[in-house]
């Protein structure tokens, strides 16, 4: 699995898996622990889960998925902008550990900006690193303007991640964000690289899919893992998607391909708002 640095000197995994909408049909949770299961054994050993997703029960499912083989994942979870002051961000992250069933968070983030201060949220973020809870600390769907102000707090530098929505139908980040993250060296991890599976069935992907012999999803992962300093956690919804998901590694996208790319998917010709989902 190739790997990508944290300014820490860290080095995670380039791919890993969401889990952004698991546990939300009980039918389903069998076949979403072994997805994620089979993922680990191909090497995606990042897991990426939040508070947030299904009221803490795709938490509670991860934990299970892992149990027995928590020393080879890299776990993130995510904090609610809601409880994100300090006493709620340490009792917040007290909640996962226990549904996560584990003593400690790899990468710990906020989920968006909220109304609580940053100093706030900074404060209880070193407290539960200091406390060993936590290994590492983020932010999600923060935009240039955010990340400055968080780089001015006191302890803020220790930001290691901005979690975004990024992808082929939405690289505005490519104008701003993403230049000045790759220049301080903090890695942009992407969620939904399929734009939550709308992209997939566009024709100009599948004449690219055909010449390469593979499908569609897996040249638009393969672009977004192309770009340095970017990593990226697509959900998989079988152990066979988890597989055509890690082979989206070993596709080499050619210049011609990524100018075709472009033409279809035009990259920003100035600043657009951050978008999320």
């Amino acid at each position: 699995m190739r790997t990508i640095p944290l300014p820490s000197g860290e080095e995670i995994p380039v791919l890993g898996q969401g889990t952004w909408g698991y546990a939300e049909d009980p039918g389903r949770r069998e076949s979403e622990i072994s997805t994620l299961r089979h993922g680990l054994d191909l090497g995606m050993t990042l897991v990426d889960t939040a508070e947030m997703y299904a009221n803490g029960a795709a938490e509670e499912l991860v934990g299970e998925a892992i149990s027995g083989r928590r020393d080879e994942v890299f776990l993130i979870s995510k904090v609610l902008p809601s409880n994100a002051t300090r006493e709620g961000t340490i009792a917040a992250c007290e909640r996962s550990l226990r549904r996560l069933g584990t003593d400690r968070i790899d990468l710990y983030l906020l989920h968006w900006r909220g109304p609580v201060p940053l100093e706030e949220t900074i404060d209880a973020f070193t407290a539960l690193v200091n406390a060993g809870y936590v290994r590492h600390w983020g932010v999600s769907n923060f935009d240039v303007a955010d990340l400055a102000e968080l780089a001015s707090l006191p302890g803020g530098a220790a930001v290691e991640t901005d979690q975004v929505l990024y992808n082929l139908t939405r690289r505005g980040i490519e104008w701003d964000l993403l230049p000045a993250c790759q220049g301080r060296g903090l890695p942009i991890m992407a969620y939904s690289p399929f734009e939550r599976g709308r992209m997939i069935g566009h024709p100009g992907l599948g004449t690219i899919a055909e010449r390469h012999g593979v499908s569609s999803a897996q040249v638009a992962l393969a672009w977004t893992l192309h770009q340095d300093g970017v990593n990226a956690i697509p959900r998989a919804g079988t152990a066979e998607h988890a597989e055509e998901n890690r082979a989206a590694l070993d596709l080499q996208l050619t210049p011609g391909d990524l100018a075709e790319l472009d033409r279809m998917f035009p990259p920003p010709t100035g600043p657009r708002p951050l978008e999320v989902l």
